[in-house]
């Protein structure tokens, strides 16, 4: 298999959990384009939304969007199951996934644009109001977070590769702008983060959405 992504986007990392977690093999390729102006050219062939995950299979379809890529995955690839036996855990699965993408995801929206300008252009009074709806957003998810080590229940699932970049974001990124203590008040949400690094699988994709973070920010 061939997985089109980027390190830096959050969402192949719920792909690449999947594969880990279930042993498949898979190659890497980044496509131009994605994090900058560079034409995305002959990409738009592979997937003409022209965003990435994309997953190449071994017969050549290709499928993209990141929650059919882990749904497909799931059905192809049973085991170790991601997704939870109880009607209600895998309703929490996709609970937490929904309020990653659709709360804090677009909560954070407007600061990668950002950072793309010169720091002495920014708005802080529009960054303050923005650090705001995502504390609002790490509300949501600390009222539906588990507590026993994992997003929910004791072991891997879905909803841990949604969540696992976007509070790496929060813990190792959103500080640039000096804002407030996003973890304050958000106790359940905090020691998930604190934790999980416990688990080898969530440690190595913690490591390569560090690594992609400190080169985006110079410091690679």
């Amino acid at each position: 298999m061939k997985l089109y992504q980027t390190y830096l986007s959050p969402f192949p990392t719920r792909v690449r959990l999947s594969l880990y977690a279930k042993g498949i093999e898979f190659e890497v390729i980044e496509p131009p384009g994605i994090h900058d102006d560079t034409p995305k050219g002959s990409y738009f062939d592979v997937n003409p939304i022209g965003r990435v995950p994309a997953l190449e299979l071994d017969d050549g379809r290709i499928l993209p969007e990141s929650e059919v890529i882990c749904e497909y995955l799931e059905d192809a690839f049973p085991d170790p199951p991601l997704l939870p036996k109880d009607p209600w855990a895998r309703a929490q699965v996709r609970l937490l996934s929904r309020i990653s993408d659709i709360y804090i995801v677009m909560a954070m929206l407007p600061l990668f644009n950002v950072v793309a300008t010169p720091p002495k252009s920014w708005d802080q009074a529009k960054i303050s109001s923005q650090l705001d709806e995502i504390g609002e957003a790490l509300s949501f998810l600390e009222a539906y977070i588990g507590k026993e080590g994992y997003a929910v229940g004791r072991s891997l699932t879905h909803a841990d590769g949604a969540l696992l970049p976007i509070l790496q974001l929060v813990d190792e990124w959103l500080p640039i702008f000096r804002g407030p203590n996003l973890w304050t008040g958000r106790p359940k949400t905090e020691a998930y983060w604190r934790t999980i690094g416990n688990d080898p699988i969530c440690a190595r994709l913690i490591d390569e959405t560090r690594t992609a973070l400190q080169k985006s920010m110079g410091r690679g």
